[in-house]
């Protein structure tokens, strides 16, 4: 089986905490082959060699473009365009940047024919979405959305007893994602405005997302409202934010979400869903703790920012194992290693250069991977940017509620 040369666009800390020690290990697994990783500027790449991962993953290291002993001050958003248009045809393309570039970045790797994993949401708008899905199918490639979250094996369990219809049906529900507080220090205040993300779209989707994927309902209208704040820059933000979206059975879902968590507190972010469904003449319920999983840990330091944390083992950790230095388990490592093994499958199918036989046999591919429905793509996760682009448009008309329509085509319906 051939390796998968992999290009990262974006230095940052998705990049930092799971994307680069996953591809590490898959590198030296021979899943990988070249490995590059493109910024902004010299200091988010340096930021990435840390004496952890030199320990974790011995004798290995990443192509920085630029090469790390660049100016840091020397900044270029559109490095990426040069780096991806030197690659083979039919490697792999991650997109790790800002929201609002996650369009233009995905389009580009496509249009050189690349494969792409894109962190959550794909793109902000069902527009933006459709186009990405038709360039991809026309191409033979894949497209696969880092819902790390559907690789947890509770939602794996949950998706299987509800759609064996152990719970009923789910009728209202509360989801909370709250991030630290430290985020507002960070490259946040300088993209994390109004008019570009919002804490429901960035990390509430998680949780609509993984509604839908256990239940299969899909959304049909949403409302969000903002808590405006400022960053300590001073650029305006919504800090905080409170959704409902309402399912086709008529359920209803709220959601919290923040930039607030305390710094010092025990869980290092707040997050969690209980979902209350009804059978006939009995209720059910699906309740996940998300940043608790019984294990606690007091340190005689502060590495891991509090002396006190509830640790989440099943997300992602370096453990030790039966090789080199460390090895990365958890569902955010699944859910890469899975993307990046259905890249290589689809390029199995039939090669680039094949022609149009070799172009039907990755399609098929994509279609088996599509119905399966574990792996996040276009055609399989887009009622997110449907309640991405409908959320952005209720923020936007006063918290209003946003109608989501399927007919004759998909689309948020905004408000008069």
């Amino acid at each position: 089986m051939p390796s998968l040369d992999v290009t990262v666009v974006g230095g940052g800390m998705i990049t930092h905490d799971q994307i680069l020690p996953t591809l590490y290990h898959l590198q030296r697994q021979g899943v990988v082959g070249r490995l590059a990783v493109c910024a902004l500027s010299s200091a988010e790449l340096n930021a990435l060699v840390t004496p952890r991962y030199t320990t974790a993953f011995p004798g290995q290291a990443f192509e920085a473009h630029p090469p790390l002993d660049t100016d840091p001050s020397q900044r270029d958003g559109q490095r990426y365009r040069q780096v991806v248009a030197a690659m083979e045809p039919g490697q792999l393309v991650v997109t790790a940047v800002p929201d609002h570039l996650h369009f233009e970045i995905n389009m580009w790797a496509l249009q050189h024919n690349q494969h792409v994993l894109c962190v959550k949401p794909l793109v902000q708008s069902m527009a933006h979405a459709k186009t990405v899905e038709d360039e991809a199918r026309k191409r033979g490639l894949g497209v696969f959305v880092e819902y790390h979250k559907r690789y947890d094996r509770r939602a794996l369990e949950a998706r299987g007893q509800y759609r064996a219809g152990r719970f009923g049906q789910f009728k209202v529900g509360q989801a909370s994602l709250v991030e630290p507080y430290y985020y507002r220090n960070s490259n946040f205040q300088n993209w994390f405005l109004k008019d570009r993300a919002d804490p429901f779209t960035y990390v509430g989707c998680h949780y609509v997302d993984l509604v839908y994927f256990i239940t299969g309902l899909r959304p049909t209208g949403v409302s969000v409202y903002g808590v405006e704040g400022k960053f300590p820059n001073g650029k305006d933000a919504y800090l905080w934010s409170c959704g409902q979206v309402i399912w086709e059975n008529g359920a209803v879902l709220n959601v919290v979400n923040g930039l607030g968590y305390p710094d010092d507190g025990a869980g290092s972010n707040d997050q969690g869903m209980s979902l209350f469904c009804e059978g006939e003449g009995v209720g059910a319920v699906i309740k996940h703790n998300d940043q608790f999983r019984g294990v606690e840990h007091a340190y005689v330091d502060r590495q891991s920012g509090a002396p006190f944390r509830y640790v989440n083992p099943d997300y992602f950790r370096l453990v030790p194992w039966n090789g080199p230095g460390l090895r990365p388990v958890g569902y955010g490592y699944d859910s890469i290693e899975a993307a990046v093994q259905a890249a290589v499958q689809v390029g199995n199918a039939g090669p680039m250069n094949g022609g149009p036989e070799a172009l039907k046999r990755r399609q098929a591919v994509l279609t088996e991977i599509d119905q399966r429905g574990l792996l996040a793509t276009p055609a399989n996760s887009y009622i997110n940017e449907l309640v991405v682009e409908a959320a952005r448009m209720s923020l936007a008309n006063k918290s209003h509620l946003v109608q989501i329509s399927y007919d004759p085509e998909p689309r948020a319906v905004s408000p008069r």
